[in-house]
């Protein structure tokens, strides 16, 4: 049964979780496999508790206690609940809890690019994204289109950022994700040859006139195929193409020369989903 606590003291310690510190107070860099992260909404903590994270303390009104959330409360038992009504939870929060329910819980060890990759056909490379709602729509994206797993460069972004969680709707908690590395110099060189010795063909989704079809013949033959997407601004670097297999476009019309990369990424991973 769970620990029901309201809220009468807006500096108690146990609300700055979800209150007062920013995503990297919360977890820092060095320590993501043993910070915590804020699931948001009862459809995406239920995703998260399915995949085996520890749910630490609640936030929700009161009126959800019985309501909306009333599977999640039984499922994390005896953790303290916060509740207040919704005009002291905005005040506290800054902001309307408009998903009526958070839930800080623990980080767990994050598994390795060779864990990632063993057993799958197709994965997403994501080379430096840094825009939490676009690295989520891509999680999202490749759950829903059968990508088995998602590698990430040094520089991305956290897929536990509470507005990557969210946009994704808990998929990042069912496509298994790793960093390639935490060292910057690991990629594309050292990065690139793991793949290739994990049996890896891949191909960079980038403009260039020498590109193929995203729906080329070649690409979908592929027995093992990593697809590489670049950041939001400039693209992927010169030398992570150049170190590709393949570098494939998705053809464009009406005079519009790109997609956001969330965009380009559900088109690239239906077409070169696992036959």
């Amino acid at each position: 049964m769970a620990d029901i606590r309201p809220i009468t003291d807006y500096n108690a310690p146990e609300l700055d979780v979800f209150a007062r510190l920013n995503e990297r107070e919360i977890c820092p860099r060095d320590q993501r496999d043993d910070g915590l992260f804020i699931a948001e909404s009862p459809n995406v903590i239920h995703r998260a508790l399915d995949a085996g994270f520890t749910p630490v303390s609640l936030l929700m009104e009161a009126r959800h206690i019985e309501g909306q959330a009333k599977e999640i409360v039984a499922r994390c038992g005896d953790i303290p609940l916060y509740t207040a009504p919704l005009e002291v939870l905005t005040q506290l929060t800054g902001f309307k809890l408009t998903r009526g329910v958070l839930c800080a819980m623990h980080r767990r060890k994050e598994r390795t690019m060779e864990e990632v990759c063993a057993g799958a056909r197709r994965i997403a490379v994501l080379e430096d994204i840094q825009n939490p709602t676009n690295l989520g729509a891509i999680f999202r994206s490749a759950a829903a289109l059968r990508m088995e797993g998602v590698l990430l460069t040094p520089a991305c972004t956290d897929p536990l950022y509470r507005r990557c969680v969210r946009v994704s709707m808990g998929t990042v908690f069912q496509v298994p994700w790793a960093r390639i590395h935490q060292d910057m110099d690991q990629w594309p060189g050292p990065g690139m040859d793991r793949l290739r010795a994990l049996g890896f063909r891949t191909v960079a989704m980038a403009l260039r006139e020498d590109a193929l079809s995203i729906d080329d013949p070649a690409l979908a033959a592929a027995d093992k195929l990593a697809v590489v997407l670049g950041t939001e601004g400039d693209g992927l670097g010169r030398d992570t193409i150049a170190r590709c297999d393949w570098t494939a476009m998705i053809p464009m019309s009406n005079g519009v020369d790109s997609l956001n990369v969330a965009a380009a990424s559900a088109v690239a991973f239906w077409q070169l989903r696992p036959q």
